[in-house]
């Protein structure tokens, strides 16, 4: 089997991301795993700290979006498959940015959501190729899809 890469985007306040990478390692699947800076703190500050405190908000948000958006655009772009989870807590604009530009890539997409988003996120969901609600589905569709063997 080759190795794939895959590109974990979406909320931060939460450990889906390691219930991800647990299930993959224990299958033994050659997967490397890429993603945004979950740091919040230095995701928001990336631009004012590196650029200097600009004089309004907006220019610091702007700052460090363009900042942050040289790791996202490279890492999504390599990515083979690309995951992008919209968890409870907050909405996370910057995940549905993060699955359009991976439609727009032509990347395989999987979002992964509760219920009660489907609707909110009918179109993320229409762009996807597969849509789930929890983090063990989404390994297990990394495993299948990786190895080619369904587990049943």
């Amino acid at each position: 089997m080759s190795e794939w890469t895959v590109y974990l985007s979406g909320e931060i306040h939460s450990d889906w991301r390691q219930e991800i990478e647990a299930a993959v390692s224990a299958l033994s699947l050659p997967v490397t795993f890429t993603a945004p800076n979950t740091v919040h703190e230095d995701s928001d500050d990336a631009g004012a700290v590196i650029l200097g405190e600009p004089e309004s908000n907006f220019w610091r948000d702007h700052m460090g979006a363009k900042v942050n958006a040289i790791r996202t655009r490279k890492l999504i772009s390599e990515a083979d498959v690309v995951v992008v989870r919209f968890g409870e807590k907050y909405r996370q604009w910057n995940a549905a940015f993060d699955a359009g530009y991976a439609a727009a890539l032509g990347k395989s997409l999987i979002v992964q959501h509760p219920p009660e988003f489907t609707h909110a996120l009918k179109e993320v969901d229409g762009a996807a190729l597969a849509t789930c609600e929890t983090p063990a589905q989404v390994a297990k569709i990394l495993a299948y899809v990786i190895s080619g063997a369904l587990e049943r």
